[in-house]
């Protein structure tokens, strides 16, 4: 028997609606105890996830709110056990004094990402729907809503099965023959199973080819913005922001200390970083602004180097265009098209470059797209097959590995069950992967990153 527990899900803030949750054995009895309603004569007779409407009561036996209630019954509700949920109005004051209520009745407080972790045990979802749960919560594109709900759905998880299987299948097709050698069984020859080595290795690579894609979503594309003084860094981060969110002025120097901001562009999450300006100065407070700016190109994945169109190029500008070859992409940035056509070439080395105005935002959908091109697409990402983060990756990784070393094994013609010992272990990396096989302390770490009441 499990012991029930209960969580507010919506949050300690002011809205329209807020929700209680429970889940456990005794979850509507429970219920029962701080709810009444005239539809029937108790929660017990209730139809599975219809709502009914009556009153919830404190501890002290006091209405506190008039509101909704629905039960579902294990196996079939998310948590897989009995629950039941309260959708009150969104008054802090009435939905903790209704979970303490159900604190007196028997139900305890639920710990952080409780009702999943239940889900998951109870196998209601594997491991990958859990963290697509988590991820759907946290999506802040809709590409990475739409990629976490395909994980929920189980996309990956229905991916991997036909690779777990076929290798499941190879396997046990040795171990009958080896067993029951009198049995009617077709003999096992490792070369029959060629192909399903093959098809597993490519199924594998494109998967583990997605997790560029998968942490650019999950984690945003480090950039640092940076150029000479008076170029308009500042104000390039206030436009893609859409409000003044760093300080602009005429006075060289005015950004001393880097300004940090996210924000979405051409589809791609991007932690922008405004930096100092670029130049040899004497004041102590710049220099160091100057020096963080460099160390800020230089861990960047992407430098947006800004450069003033109308002025022609200087010793600092060629000092910008050396540092920003320090990262990954970076993308030139022309400037001040408002004033007069660019008075230089674009400088060589970037892999995009994108004239604008950062002051009137013309030209600014040609930056977003060229953010786009660098990062926005991948033909083998498939929203709902993308992997999103590194204990995902470093599976398929382990699985994949494995499969080219039994490829290896076969194509160097060692005995068949050097082969299939390999294969095994591609299974135990897919298992781990979805939580067909995995231990206690991996459960424990992915569902510390949610939210309690989920």
């Amino acid at each position: 028997m499990s012991d029930t527990i209960a969580a507010i899900s919506t949050g300690n803030v002011i809205s329209a609606i807020g929700i209680i949750r429970l889940s456990g054995d005794d979850a509507i009895n429970i219920a029962n105890k701080v709810f009444k309603t005239k539809s029937i004569s108790s929660l017990d007779d209730a139809e599975d996830r219809k709502l009914y409407f009556g009153d919830l009561y404190n501890a002290e036996g006091h209405v506190i709110d008039r509101c909704l209630c629905t039960v579902s019954r294990g196996p079939g509700s998310y948590t897989g056990e009995n629950t039941a949920e309260f959708q009150c109005h969104g008054s802090p004051v009435v939905l903790n004094e209704g979970l303490r209520s159900l604190f007196k009745a028997g139900a305890r407080q639920a710990l952080a990402g409780e009702f999943t972790k239940r889900a998951f045990l109870n196998g209601r979802m594997d491991l990958t729907q859990a963290e697509a749960v988590i991820d759907l919560i946290d999506a802040e594109t809709p590409l990475a809503a739409e990629n976490a709900a395909g994980q929920l759905g189980r996309s990956i998880g229905r991916k991997t099965d036909k690779i777990y299987d076929s290798l499941v299948q190879m396997i046990s097709h040795f171990q009958a023959v080896i067993d029951y050698p009198d049995e009617d069984i077709d003999d096992f020859s490792l070369l029959n199973y060629t192909a399903t080595l093959e098809s597993a290795e490519t199924e594998l690579e494109r998967l583990l080819s997605t997790f560029d894609r998968g942490r650019i979503m999950r984690e945003g594309v480090p950039a640092a913005i940076i150029g000479r003084p008076n170029t308009g860094k500042s104000s390039l981060l206030n436009a893609i922001l859409g409000y003044d969110r760093a300080i602009v002025t005429s006075i060289a120097g005015t950004t001393r200390d880097t300004v940090e901001e996210k924000a979405i562009v051409g589809g791609v999450v991007l932690r922008l970083a405004d930096t100092a300006g670029l130049r040899k100065t004497e004041d102590t407070v710049e220099r160091l602004g100057v020096r963080r700016a460099r160390e800020a190109a230089e861990t960047a994945r992407l430098v947006i180097a800004v450069f003033d169109g109308s002025e022609p190029i200087t010793p600092d500008d060629r000092d910008v265009i050396e540092a920003a070859k320090t990262a990954e992409y970076s993308v030139a940035v022309i400037n001040k098209t408002d004033i007069r056509q660019p008075l230089f070439d674009a400088p060589e080395g970037f892999d995009r470059v994108c004239r604008l105005s950062a002051k009137t935002g013309e030209g600014l959908e040609g930056f977003g797209s060229a953010v786009k091109e660098l990062f926005g697409e991948n033909a083998a990402a498939v929203p709902g097959e993308i992997l999103t983060n590194a204990r995902q990756a470093e599976a398929v990784g382990r699985a994949l590995d494995a499969v080219r070393q039994a490829k290896e094994a076969l194509a160097a013609g060692m005995t068949p069950d050097a082969v299939l010992s390999v294969a095994e272990a591609a299974c135990a990396a897919l298992g781990e992967l979805t939580g067909r096989s995995v231990k206690d302390d991996i459960i424990t770490d992915i569902f510390s990153r949610f939210c309690v009441g989920k």
